[in-house]
């Protein structure tokens, strides 16, 4: 049987995963990525990445992201396809249990999970996902050039969506359940004054509407319902893009990890030390405020630092 113990297991393979195992390879210890159900993270859903220094052409973020993997292996790192279902750190070393039914040991682990966009949850929304319905602007902006498209959310991420979406679409109608915005007030004032961005409040998405022909689906609409008084109103849209936030992947790590209330991990200041010794997260997992590539990139090269310098504290580097 193949030995499981492991000196270092990354959890999750975006930018802050894989740099994290960069580091980690080069320093000799021998790391093991688990890449989880979306390999690359959120960068494989992202289409032209033009803010990662390196790259005055821009780059495509899967592409990208095989770089990375290709750097991280070449260097030593075993990637496995699993995802880790189970852990706990309760005891040392660490037991990781993963999908296919194996148990892992390690000295040390870093959590780079990540954090997955938040949908609204309703059967429509899934069927269309991908045909009309979208979680990322950036990502998907481009194919609706002088369409109409609908934005759903309050915060910052909304307004940001749709001040985006305004270069190709012809009109932008962000949808939100209440009258008041979580958004700051630069974002929402910039919303406000885009001549091309609608507001309709006190709304909620009822349904997805759309056809499919011969497995052909696009979206066409959406049944929206008052909150106030349960209305519903019908409303012609080519898009819909749903910017409510976003939940960091730290369910398996729920009273084990100290986290904030979103479920995000909290590192100690200047660290990616979590509460317990030994486990150290990075990228978008420990990081509401930033939540780029290239922060989840330099998170993970500190990751890998201080789980090296740590094993070396404790003699098992």
């Amino acid at each position: 049987m193949e030995n499981n113990h492991h000196k270092v297991v990354i959890i999750g393979s975006g930018p802050a995963g894989l740099t994290a195992a960069i580091y980690a390879a080069r320093a000799n210890l021998s790391p093991v990525i688990f890449e989880g159900m979306q390999p690359g993270g959120q960068l494989t859903i992202t289409t032209e990445v033009e803010n990662y220094p390196g790259f005055v052409e821009g780059i495509q973020g899967p592409e990208l992201m095989n770089i990375m993997r290709d750097q991280a292996v070449k260097f030593g790192t075993k990637a496995l396809f699993n995802e880790i279902s189970e852990a706990d750190f309760s005891k040392r070393p660490f037991v990781l249990k993963s999908d296919d039914g194996e148990t892992h040991t390690a000295d040390s682990v870093i959590v780079s999970t990540g954090a997955s966009a938040r949908l609204l949850g309703i059967e429509s929304e899934s069927k269309f996902m991908g045909f009309g319905v979208s979680a990322c602007a950036t990502c998907d902006g481009f194919f609706y050039k002088d369409k109409k498209v609908l934005v759903v959310g309050g915060g910052d991420t909304a307004m940001e969506e749709a001040v985006y979406l305004t270069k190709f679409a012809s009109e932008v109608i962000v949808i939100h359940r209440r009258e008041g915005f979580r958004a700051s007030k630069i974002m929402l004032e910039r919303a406000e004054k885009n001549p091309k961005i609608k507001f309709m409040l006190n709304q909620v998405i009822k349904e997805v509407v759309g056809t499919e022909n011969m497995g052909i689906k696009s979206v066409t609409g959406a049944i929206l319902e008052n909150t106030q008084d349960g209305t519903l109103t019908e409303i012609d849209a080519d898009g819909i893009f749903i910017a409510i936030g976003h939940q960091p992947n730290t369910k398996i790590f729920k009273d084990q990890l100290e986290m904030d209330e979103t479920g995000y991990l909290i590192v100690k200041p200047g660290s990616t030390y979590t509460n317990i010794e030994g486990v150290f997260a990075a990228g978008d997992v420990a990081d509401k405020t930033y939540r780029q590539a290239i922060t989840a990139a330099g998170t993970g090269c500190m990751a890998a630092l201080d789980a090296q310098r740590w094993l070396e504290e404790k003699e098992l580097a």
